[in-house]
């Protein structure tokens, strides 16, 4: 086509100048043909609605359209040519594409790139595919079948419709690649499959058997996720548990029986957003599936939930063999340390002489195959290594000492470690029972050499040991500092947690903080520095200053924070017991603590948003909610204030300060403690000496909720007198049915936005005097995601204020604290505790 338009100008330039050339009717021809030459080049590179049949384009023919030759009719979604990676300009993948956000939602060739000049085709036959080099990359497989059109929908179903022109003979939400996208039906017998990683490792998704499953693609493809194992559904009443399709609508992924039954839902999303948001399940490379919002005004938004919800639970987020512990990456079990990149190096057992053993793996290591996976008959722990060892083709064996089930495995990914390694599971690797580090059967030399070397160790180990004990009399003798005796103490105890983070010398935090330079602020117990590690990573660094009670609290702080991850609770990342220093070393949250942003009065730069706000509150509750219930011994932070929950870059919320958290066994429902917190945030039943439980937890948080709404403390004498204690005046509002009066006046939201009172409500709900009437942190967490109704809260007496007006001045009197008049004094408010013995 490119030549025969050149020739057809060239010709036409020749003959217009020279008239006595050739007759002037054939220059008249040579004009005719001309511009409809040119009038094809124009209509070919146009976008269009609407393919017809004969139609053929390749990326170059629409380079300046970018490629994309076919719209939506909203021109919400493109179709055509883009290059698969910012730094490969020259391969390109046929694919339908979210303009706005050039997001890619299905693709034809995704594994099998073509160039510029290849083409994609709708032939007359009705067929479509892509061609590169003479042979077909890509084929819908429809020739013959009266294809009279191809279209886009704004919803990015790619649609073939035959000549009746109602149900299409081919669609792309029928073939997804690793996207699905809002209204798209996901049935059984579909599938979902991730871009190879550089572990050349695939994870599909798919419906089987009435379950939704994720698959890992080892040697035999291990599922690592259910959608009915999933403790996060909100599972239909009238269900029957067996899942025949999915669907994106809604802010929820719902799923179905096969007779259209809605079984269960996955909330995703607290509100669908503008009218053109299109909602996008992605399954990535590293085998999660997120969610995202894309939207033609505000681009392209992550959703904060993912499938599975913890990146551990899948057996290729780390190398075969090695431990997965969630919030600290990836490490090789002590039983396998010996051998080179911790692979006992068994290929095929079955098929070799070696003779083998099983090794025990760490305490509390476990397998998420194991849920996915039959037992063998009930047995002992004895019976099932035994059942393992008879059985050549078995590599790994788990136990589970709670309920007898025996789980044989014949092909490993990564093992995982969760709730601070307190699985029931006890877990053997086969190993072969000669040289360890090669995984073969060493020679009779080798054996001599080891037996050689054995001896020599034990012998100078003895040596050393002798040496060390006449050591320490000598020194318990002639030097005994007045700190030893805490110091060994400590020392002792910090061995015996599992699982603790990082211990670093004095010394080394010394010079992270640049000689405790930056202070970052003044805490109950001592002061924050800004630090930053070798590996160039920033670090809050607690230095505890007091005595006695601070080193309670270190203590206290180390054995709790260093057991649990939650993404909503402050990392520790490591600690040092050295001498009379006592420091911790936490992760360095950018936006410092939630006071600094919903106290601002004179500052409407650091307002934050309604949707921030929210969304920190949420964090925090769920934050909660996880110490009340997901830890094997209940915590009671007792300390929650605005000045303990952190901020990150984004926002995110973390719980933090631990210190002065209560542990509860399972079977405890109150206990009774020392008086410890913060006045202002105290539940009443601290002040009345009633047993305290997570309840109490629950009030304070529903007076920081307060606080973040309103923008103001719990108590202010700049208000008037009817707005000083400010719980008082919002169950007065609620009373009186007029709930805007509580919410921040400087807050700008959509009136349609029930999330307000919704909030509001369950604050009134959390600080209600009658514990027994506060919702659990799970419930107020469903509550706030708008799982389940928020009633109206009962109106509250006022005895609550009247109690505190009394503790504050018994503590006043006592001289342990200050009166109502100072009680809007910033020093108190982040660091007076009140204390006594209960």
């Amino acid at each position: 086509m490119e030549g025969m338009s050149g020739w057809l100008w060239k010709a036409t330039l020749m003959e217009i100048p020279n008239k006595h050339h050739s007759p002037p009717k054939c220059s008249v021809i040579l004009w005719v043909l001309a511009i409809a030459n040119l009038w094809i080049m124009c209509s070919s590179s146009t976008q269009k609605q609407v393919l017809m049949p004969g139609f053929s384009a390749s990326e170059m023919d629409y380079i300046d359209n970018d490629g994309k030759f076919l719209l939506s009719n909203g021109s919400v979604f493109g179709f055509g040519f883009v290059t698969i990676s910012v730094s490969d300009s020259t391969s390109y993948i046929l694919a339908v594409v979210h303009l706005a956000t050039t997001s890619i939602v299905w693709s034809a060739n995704a594994n099998s790139p073509v160039s510029h000049s290849d083409n994609f085709v709708f032939d007359k036959d009705g067929n479509a595919y892509l061609q590169s080099g003479g042979s077909t990359v890509w084929t819908a497989n429809i020739s013959g079948k009266g294809a009279t059109s191809m279209q886009l929908l704004d919803t990015g179903n790619l649609l073939v419709f035959g000549k009746d022109g109602s149900s299409p003979l081919w669609q792309s939400f029928s073939h997804p690649t690793d996207t699905l996208l809002s209204g798209q039906n996901f049935v059984e017998g579909m599938s979902l499959v991730s871009h190879s990683n550089a572990q050349n490792m695939t994870y599909t998704l798919q419906i089987k058997s009435g379950d939704m499953l994720l698959y890992a693609g080892l040697q035999m493809p291990q599922p690592y996720w259910s959608a009915l194992q999933d403790n996060r559904m909100i599972i239909d009443k009238n269900g029957n548990n067996n899942i025949y399709s999915a669907n994106l609508s809604s802010g929820s992924w719902s799923f179905y029986d096969q007779s259209g039954l809605l079984q269960s839902q996955l909330v995703i999303a607290q509100q669908q957003g503008d009218a053109n948001t299109t909602l996008a399940a992605v399954l990535g490379d590293d085998g999660l599936i997120n969610f995202y919002r894309l939207q033609s005004v505000n681009g392209k938004s992550a959703l904060p939930i993912t499938v599975p919800q913890d990146s551990c639970d899948m057996p290729a987020h780390c190398k075969p063999y090695s431990i997965c512990n969630s919030g600290t990456g990836c490490q090789c079990p002590s039983a396998l340390s010996s051998y080179a990149n911790c692979d006992p190096g068994i290929i095929s057992p079955c098929n070799t002489k070696d003779k083998f053993q099983l090794v025990q793996l760490d305490s509390g290591v476990g397998y998420v195959g194991t849920r996915f996976t039959s037992p063998v008959p009930k047995t002992n722990l004895t019976g099932c290594k035994n059942a393992c060892m008879g059985n050549c083709s078995c590599i790994a064996v788990f136990f589970d000492q709670s309920s007898g089930n025996c789980f044989l495995f014949d092909q490993i990914g990564s093992l995982q470690q969760k709730d601070g390694g307190k699985s029931s599971f006890a877990s053997f690797i086969k190993v072969s029972s000669g040289n360890r580090g090669t995984g073969q059967g060493g020679s009779d030399n080798g054996r001599l050499t080891i037996v050689i070397v054995v001896i020599i160790v034990g012998t100078l180990a003895v040596i050393g040991v002798l040496v060390y004990v006449g050591f320490c009399i000598y020194r318990r003798s002639h030097h005994t500092p007045s700190h030893d005796a805490g110091s060994s103490e400590d020392d002792g105890f910090l061995q015996t947690i599992s699982g603790a983070p990082t211990r670093y010398t004095y010394r080394e935090l010394q010079d992270a903080t640049n000689n405790f330079s930056d202070k970052l602020g003044q805490g109950g117990f001592g002061s924050v520095y800004l630090g930053t590690l070798p590996d160039g990573s920033r670090i809050a660094v607690k230095k505890l200053e007091g005595i006695g009670q601070g080193k309670k609290e270190f203590r206290s702080e180390v054995t709790i924070i260093g057991s649990i991850h939650h993404i909503h609770l402050v990392k520790l990342r490591g600690f040092c017991a050295e001498g009379a220093h006592r420091l911790l070393a936490y992760e360095y949250m950018a936006k410092g603590s939630l006071d600094r942003w919903i106290f601002q009065r004179n500052n409407d730069s650091s307002l934050l948003d309604w949707d921030t706000r929210f969304n920190i509150a949420l964090g925090t509750a769920k934050g909660l909610a996880y110490l009340h219930q997901d830890c094997e011994s209940k915590i009671i932070h007792c300390d929650i204030k605005p000045e303990n929950v952190l901020l990150d870059d984004n926002f995110l919320a973390k719980v933090s300060d631990f210190g002065l958290a209560k542990l509860m066994t399972r079977e405890q429902s109150h206990v009774f403690t020392t008086l410890r917190g913060t006045r202002g945030y105290l539940a009443p039943e601290w002040i009345t000496n009633y047993a305290i439980s997570e309840k109490s937890d629950v009030y304070s948080y529903g007076m920081v909720l307060l606080e973040i709404i309103s923008g103001r403390k719990s108590y202010d004498p700049v208000e008037g007198s009817e707005k000083a204690h400010f719980p008082s005046y919002a169950f007065k509002k609620l009373e009186e049915g007029d709930l805007r009066d509580i919410s921040d006046s400087k807050l700008k939201y959509k009136d349609q936005d029930n999330r307000v009172e919704m909030a509001i409500k369950v604050a009134l709900w959390c600080i209600q005097e009658d514990f027994y009437q506060r919702p659990s942190m799970s419930k107020v967490v469903q509550m706030l995601e708008g799982v389940c109704d928020v009633p109206q809260p009962p109106i509250s007496s006022h005895i609550g204020y009247r109690l505190y007006t009394n503790a504050f001045k018994s503590s006043s009197e006592e001289g342990t604290s200050s009166g109502m008049s100072d009680y809007n004094s910033d020093a108190l408010l982040s660091a007076v505790r009140l204390s006594g013995p209960r």
